[in-house]
């Protein structure tokens, strides 16, 4: 099967894997499963996690991550970059994801006019970065891109503002709603199983967030389990809206080798 993780959440907390999340994985993979992993946090490239799980003791590969940055990326370079400037409210890596698309990141101190402004998870916000992105929007008119829309990423110490609400105060001054790259749209899903070669029905979703992770691809037709080492507790599950409600719940990722083998039969 294409196995796709969410990762925060999912496989760790933070710089913490979940107890048992990584042998999991590596006990997937050995039994010949796909495994991709898609994230909506913005502030690290693809190689970026790619490290972080090699760190961690899991191998794989940038053409098995799939961010909301490098996915907003790819949208930008379908509208045409060449010669045109973005400015980012975001972190390092959505910084770099743009830049590798060929369009030049603006600067607070660089006045020159933005064609794009994407906003994601920036733990480093400002009232300067909200003003400028209001400015370009509302007087420029460059168009709006929202990474994601995730209202809380969760960490170690329990869960901190995501990027939905870096998302949303621009949004509120300018009255423009931006373009959302992220789960639960269905484009990062699609590219997943285009690369894999694969049908949403030979295809499993295991993420810990209702709203992004079941509801998209429940709409894509993938199979769906909830993890319960996030966001969501077992007790919120019976009262989900009905488009968010998982066909699965797994206490954590070492229960879902036995799940994978059930739909696989």
């Amino acid at each position: 099967m294409v196995l796709i993780f969410d990762l925060d959440g999912v496989v760790y907390l933070g710089n913490t894997p979940i107890p048992g999340a990584i042998e999991t994985l590596n006990a997937l993979a050995e039994a010949g499963h796909s495994l991709y992993f898609l994230t909506n946090n913005s502030t690290r490239n693809r190689q970026d996690y790619v490290d972080k799980l090699a760190r961690m003791g899991f191998a794989t590969t940038a053409e098995h991550v799939m961010t909301s940055a490098y996915a907003t990326g790819l949208y930008l370079k379908g509208l045409g970059v060449e010669g045109k400037s973005v400015f980012v409210v975001g972190e390092q890596g959505l910084a770099e994801e743009m830049a590798a698309i060929g369009l030049r990141v603006l600067s607070l101190d660089d006045d020159s006019p933005a064609d794009f402004v994407v906003a994601g998870l920036d733990r480093g916000l400002t009232y300067a970065k909200l003003r400028r992105a209001h400015y370009e929007i509302a007087v420029n008119g460059a168009t709006f891109v929202a990474t994601n829309r995730d209202a809380t990423y969760p960490m170690e110490t329990g869960e901190i503002p995501g990027g939905g609400a870096i998302v949303a105060p621009i949004e509120v001054s300018t009255g423009v709603k931006g373009t959302t790259i992220g789960k639960p749209e269905p484009g990062t899903w699609l590219q997943i199983l285009a690369l894999a070669g694969a049908e949403p029905s030979q295809g499993l979703m295991v993420g810990d967030r209702p709203e992004t992770d079941i509801m998209g691809a429940r709409a894509v037709g993938l199979h769906t389990a909830l993890v319960l080492t996030g966001v969501t507790s077992a007790e919120e599950v019976p009262a989900l809206p009905e488009a968010q409600k998982p066909a699965h719940v797994i206490r954590d990722l070492t229960e879902l080798p036995a799940l994978v083998a059930a739909l696989a039969r």
